[in-house]
């Protein structure tokens, strides 16, 4: 079974290592790379010959903080997957993240399993939304007006079948079920995720997720 990879970056040094006890102690995974802060990290990343597939990042943080971090672990190692663990629970703040490309937001009260649970599935989904997170959508977007002039261009905007992969792709099914389900290749799935990505700017899955939550093309209570 292959060893996944990871670095964690939070200046709370008690929780740092209390986290990096929980994850080694997850089966299959490793943390091989820990900083202080967002440049510490970002040195070790350039100066590492092993590169981690996950990045766990605290937002506040000094020299360079999380969101900063972020910006340039995307722009230079676009193929590693970030996970926010924060104690920031502000919506807007929590998914303005999510369109600048991190895969998952935890809060950092969650249990340990849920943390084991999130870096499974970025790697197998590209993305993990846990309740409190689409919770915070939904109280977000309850009472809002609809979007009127992107939902009227979704038509022109998305094909059908790529509206239909998106639906999948937003309650959580890998690229080989949501082929299964629509008797369509992993390939052709994957050109559709494609498609989808530059049709509305997002970056990664999860920011598709966000997309369609905030143009009310999914529920979020249909999501957990």
């Amino acid at each position: 079974m292959k060893t996944i990879k990871i670095a964690i970056a939070d200046d709370q040094v008690l929780f740092r290592k209390g986290m990096v006890n929980i994850i080694n102690g997850f089966e299959g995974m490793e943390v091989i790379m820990e900083a202080a802060n967002g440049r510490e990290l970002l040195e070790k990343l350039e100066n590492s010959e092993t590169r981690p597939e996950i990045v766990i990042l605290d937002l506040s943080m000094p020299e360079i903080n999380g969101m900063e971090a972020t910006k340039v672990i995307h722009e230079k190692y676009g193929d590693i997957k970030i996970i926010i663990l924060s104690v920031y629970s502000e919506d807007r703040f929590v998914t303005h993240l999510m369109e600048l490309g991190i895969n998952a937001y935890l809060f950092k009260n969650v249990e340990p399993f849920e943390v084991e649970k999130a870096i499974l599935a970025v790697l197998e989904k590209d993305f993990y939304f846990n309740e409190a997170f689409l919770l915070a959508m939904r109280k977000r977007m309850t009472g809002k007006k609809p979007r009127l002039l992107i939902q009227d261009n979704i038509p022109s905007l998305l094909t059908q079948r790529e509206l239909e992969v998106l639906d999948l792709i937003c309650k959580q099914f890998t690229a080989q079920e949501i082929g299964e389900k629509l008797f369509i290749s992993t390939r052709t799935v994957d050109g559709h995720r494609n498609n989808l990505l530059e049709k509305t700017g997002m970056k990664n899955t999860a920011g598709l997720v966000v997309f369609s939550i905030k143009n009310n093309l999914i529920d979020p209570a249909v999501l957990f």
